[in-house]
């Protein structure tokens, strides 16, 4: 039986000096493998050399056209993709870092080192990082000489600083995420095909970030950097919290057990909050115990994420009163003025009322909160924060533009909004807090979880709390909507 070192009396000691040591050993390996060296010598040396010859054709064939800033907008876009080409060897060598150890029965000697969990992940997670990092940034270095002597183009150092952030936090992301991946899965080929969940969305960053190098948008290249460190910051976090070393051991293939899944996701949301990590409690349905006892629990544990999204909202709807002077509408786009001469049948025709059903809008609303779900299980819950941002911060944009029509924007807002708003903005505040809480679950895990564990649970939550009170809210928020708001608004105006 394999004694851990983390059962064992330890004394202090520098953890990362000792992460350190694992470093240097995978380093070492890493360099002697042949398979690894040679596709990063080519794309290191002679890709930046081919690229250099590229751009020099490109700002001659542009001049011909009298269109030099073409050839002048693609040179940093060259220096980005020189960067990013050896940065994405990360990936092979991060996702071999424990499956691959594995199947090489290698892995135990390892996991037996007189080290922490903690000091064998960053150990492991800089290794991977480490030579990719520098090979970008040896060819980088090889292509801006190259320019410097074939075509006398030398970076702003301040785009060149932006330029060597991007591609060291690219890296990472792409580190942290396939070190994770790899921690949890027990073959090479399962982690080869998690990993297109991160390749993906950095080829995607990667064709955003061209489009704004050529347009020269490098301003909000800064909002990327700030992005990609944040999302660093937070994988790295979940690895250090979620990495097991007896869970790698004892993972012996991966399965998918519907029947399993089922059982526990059934059994979260059936027992009370109380009793909903106690496998050994039976699951019964008492609908009067989740109005009095459950839903009243569940709102008062997830107070934090919901004072968090109210805050996020109020300050979307001061961003949009902040731009609305900036961006006037039409003096006749809106007139409220028709509203009064017009029968109610025809209020949706001459008024910024949709032209929606109950069921429309509530179909609607159900659906933007089952997105930002989803999509919030893929990006740690920010961008369901954000898709719920959006319309309220057009709502005080709109709030803005209303005062410099001249109108009163509170008789305007408490009209058009207020009535079905009192229901519909608390029911989306609960669902998208419930949703950034299944972000965070996966970050950090309660104790004695695992990631799935948790996802399910945070779920479970999340579906009691929506069935039985965010829907109802909705419905007759979509109701007030459909049918009283068109009255209020045509009795208001």
């Amino acid at each position: 039986m394999t004694v851990f070192p983390n059962s064992l009396p330890r004394v202090e000691r520098n953890w990362l000096a000792t992460a350190m040591i694992i470093t240097r050993r995978e380093v070492k390996d890493s360099l002697r493998d042949w398979r690894i060296m040679t596709p990063i010598f080519i794309l290191t040396l002679i890709f930046p050399a081919l690229l250099d010859v590229t751009a020099s054709l490109a700002i001659d064939w542009a001049a011909q056209f009298d269109a030099s800033i073409v050839g002048e907008r693609l040179l940093p876009l060259m220096l980005m993709i020189v960067g990013f080409f050896p940065m994405s060897f990360s990936l092979v060598i991060a996702l071999e870092t424990f499956t691959g150890e594995k199947e090489r029965n290698s892995i135990e000697p390892l996991l037996s080192m007189p080290i922490s969990d903690r000091e064998l992940y960053l150990g492991k997670m800089l290794a991977a990082l480490f030579v990719p990092l520098v090979a970008s940034y040896f060819g980088m270095t090889v292509y801006l000489f190259g320019l410097n002597y074939s075509v006398d183009w030398r970076p702003d150092p301040l785009l060149l600083s932006q330029m060597l952030l991007l591609t060291g936090l690219k890296g990472l992301v792409m580190v942290s995420g396939a070190v994770v991946v790899s921690s949890q899965t027990t073959s090479v080929r399962a982690a080869n095909l998690l990993a297109s969940f991160i390749i993906i969305p950095m080829a995607l960053l990667l064709q955003a970030e061209s489009i704004l190098l050529f347009w020269g948008r490098y301003n909000v290249i800064w909002f990327i950097i700030a992005a990609l460190l944040v999302v660093g910051v937070i994988l790295v976090r979940m690895g250090v919290r979620i990495f097991n070393r007896e869970d790698i051991l004892s993972n012996e293939m991966d399965s998918l057990n519907l029947p399993s899944i089922w059982r526990d996701f059934k059994g979260y949301f059936l027992r009370s909050p109380q009793q909903a990590l106690d496998k050994r409690a039976q699951p019964t349905f008492s609908l009067g115990r989740i109005w009095r006892n459950d839903i009243p629990i569940l709102l008062k544990t997830h107070l934090g994420p919901m004072v968090i999204v109210a805050g996020l909202l109020v300050v979307a709807v001061f961003i949009g009163l902040y731009f609305s002077p900036n961006y006037p509408l039409p003096d006749r786009l809106i007139d409220l003025a028709s509203v009064t001469e017009a029968g109610f049948n025809e209020l949706d025709q001459v008024s910024m009322l949709p032209g929606l059903s109950f069921v429309g809008i509530f179909l609607h609303n159900v659906r933007a909160l089952v997105l930002g779900l989803l999509l919030a299980i893929f990006s740690f819950g920010v961008i369901a924060l954000i898709l719920l941002m959006i319309p309220l911060g057009l709502l005080g944009y709109f709030a803005g533009a209303i005062s410099n029509l001249g109108l009163n924007p509170a008789v305007f807002l408490a009209a058009f909004v207020l009535p079905h708003g009192i229901l519909e903005i608390p029911a989306a505040i609960i669902a998208t807090a419930f949703a950034f809480r299944i972000g965070a679950a996966l970050v950090s895990p309660p104790e004695g979880m695992d990631v799935g564990q948790s996802l399910l649970y945070t779920l479970a939550n999340y579906a009691k709390v929506f069935i039985f009170l965010v829907l109802p809210l909705l419905a007759v928020a979509a109701f007030i909507e459909a049918e009283l708001t068109p009255l209020i608004v045509q009795w208001v105006y």
